[in-house]
């Protein structure tokens, strides 16, 4: 099923042993369009802050109580590696991260996005060396050298433009449930189409200026105004889609 990203912020993250905090964000590799974290701001009783947990760990959603339960202890998330989300994430630090949680490692990437296909080369668990005890971890270079994750908050608001002319700017994503890819990007046109929302998928993507935040999309300002308004009300159903 289609799931709006705004639709999943605030939702409760519950470990093996009790609640553990909110979603508050998402990182998605911008080569593939799949979210590879999400971002957990913690609380209760553990001391505030925001931690990064893969959809790998993710064992159940409830989407009527609005709950996703993860396999890992409060313990566990309580001790992960301090990483401040407010910067850039360093490859160093995902790689100690995914260390820290005995995930298979991040090699290369390929097309569909799903997880725990091997179709990005992941070993096995037995075969990763564990980080124990991290409680800091410094970057070494900038994510625009290393990394390709980008944040879902970052790029909501980012320019949209068509061969012919501005269109709007994003407003949300879609994504499917079950791989974690995004399907498409909502945009909220400008005024002169009041405000309508349409999708693109990312295959229309030409460019994106990541310094500037402007996207361009392979369409004509004609083809938005022709094209199926979407209601973030209602489920996207398959004929919406196609």
């Amino acid at each position: 099923m289609k799931r709006s990203i705004n639709s999943l912020l605030g939702y409760i993250i519950t470990g093996t042993d009790g609640e553990v905090g909110k979603v508050d964000e998402f990182y998605f590799d911008d080569r593939t369009s799949t979210i590879r974290y999400i971002i957990v701001k913690t609380g209760g009783w553990f001391s505030e802050k925001r931690v990064l947990i893969s959809p790998e760990v993710v064992q159940k959603a409830e989407w009527e109580s609005k709950t996703l339960s993860v396999n890992l202890t409060q313990e566990k998330i309580k001790n992960s590696p301090n990483i401040d989300t407010d910067k850039p994430v360093s490859q160093q630090q995902e790689e100690f991260i995914r260390g820290y949680y005995t995930l298979p490692a991040y090699f290369g990437y390929g097309t569909s996005g799903y997880w725990g296909l091997g179709i990005w080369g992941y070993p096995t668990v037995g075969e990763l060396t564990v980080q124990k005890d991290i409680q800091e971890v410094k970057p070494k270079k900038h994510l625009s050298e290393n990394s390709h994750l980008r944040s879902t908050h970052e790029v909501t608001g980012y320019d949209i433009h068509a061969l012919d002319g501005d269109i709007g700017k994003v407003n949300d994503f879609v994504i499917d449930d079950i791989t974690w890819k995004i399907q498409f990007l909502v945009v909220e046109a400008g005024n002169w189409l009041f405000g309508k929302k349409v999708l693109f998928s990312p295959d229309r993507i030409k460019e994106i200026d990541w310094k500037t935040g402007a996207v361009i999309i392979d369409t004509t300002i004609a083809q938005v105004k022709n094209s199926p308004e979407y209601n973030p009300e209602l489920e996207l159903t398959h004929p919406f889609e196609t």
